[in-house]
């Protein structure tokens, strides 16, 4: 662990997403491969990653159908190493098999539906979760205009009602994440309804257990608090109103939710209303994997390409 606190110290902290391109680019160029890559946004993306110079690209799917896709959009073919396979299942397990033989270093998902997606990553004998306990999950970093800088949200997508022991994992999954982006301690709010301690209130317990294990140096490199409303994770006057105390409260780097349907209210909410733009990551595998939902911009997937890229080992 020393090596990588050391390391990260001397990350300059990004700010902006469109900066992600240029710390990819100073730790090196990576591979990805797009599973069932027959779609516009998915060739659009992998399009703007591989001319910005921040990844080659592998696109399996019918080669025929990205052929025409990349003639619709001006898009050199050229540029991509294509590997055919028509059928949307073995597409996806194709995609992982490329990956755990080492000519890959991130997966994105196509075509291909979430379940056939993840289905391919979660298989027991060819899949790409390592031995172990390991959590699959999954965290968001938005650039939202009324936010002072970027935010780290945990799983909008993939555990639905995390308990004690995956709240962990994903409140250090979003610490990792957020050290990456040179955020060296980064700041955590467990987000319940309320930031008084109510026992009936699961979140609440969870929060408090997470939080008091923080102070006990059994989650390291981050300060983390909770249970805490949403209005006085982010937002400075609500904690002075509210005399809220705390490191965290009114400047949280990372948000972790109590369960999905919170994330993915808060996911579609600043997308939709507030016009956020972000980057995610499916975390947990052998490699970042990128998941983006199909009402995702061409720019949306082509961050989250970067983010994982930067991830990428």
């Amino acid at each position: 662990m020393t090596n990588f606190v050391e390391n990260n110290k001397s990350k300059k902290m990004i700010t902006k997403l469109s900066q992600i391109n240029d710390a990819v680019k100073a730790k090196g160029k990576k591979t990805l491969v797009a599973a069932y890559a027959n779609d516009a946004h998915t060739i659009q993306a992998t399009s703007l990653a591989v001319d910005a110079g921040i990844i080659n690209a592998t696109l399996v799917g019918d080669t025929e159908t990205i052929k025409k896709v990349c003639a619709a959009e001006n898009i050199d073919v050229n540029k991509y190493t294509i590997v055919h396979e028509s059928d949307e299942a073995k597409a996806a397990a194709l995609a992982v098999s490329l990956i755990n033989q080492g000519k890959g270093d991130i997966l994105m998902k196509g075509l291909c539906s979430t379940d056939k997606y993840m289905r391919a990553i979660l298989n027991k004998e060819n899949g790409l979760m390592p031995g172990g306990k390991s959590i699959l999950s999954h965290v968001s970093v938005f650039e939202i205009p009324a936010y002072k800088k970027l935010l780290v949200t945990s799983d909008v997508a993939v555990i639905p009602a995390p308990d004690l022991n995956q709240k962990i994992a994903i409140t250090n999954y979003c610490i990792n994440v957020a050290r990456t982006l040179g955020i060296e301690k980064p700041k955590v709010a467990l987000i319940a309804a309320t930031e008084q301690m109510m026992p009936g209130m699961q979140a609440c317990i969870d929060a408090a257990i997470i939080a008091k294990m923080s102070d006990r140096n059994q989650i390291k490199n981050a300060v983390v608090d909770g249970p805490l409303g949403l209005d006085v994770a982010i937002d400075e006057e609500s904690v002075a109103i509210k005399k809220v105390t705390g490191e965290v409260a009114g400047d949280a780097d990372c948000l972790v939710w109590p369960n999905i349907e919170t994330g993915n209210a808060f996911y579609k909410t600043s997308t939709k209303f507030a016009k956020a733009e972000l980057a995610a990551v499916v975390v947990g595998a052998k490699v970042p994997c990128v998941l983006s939902s199909r009402g995702d911009s061409a720019q949306t997937k082509a961050y989250s390409i970067a983010l994982a890229a930067l991830m990428a080992k």
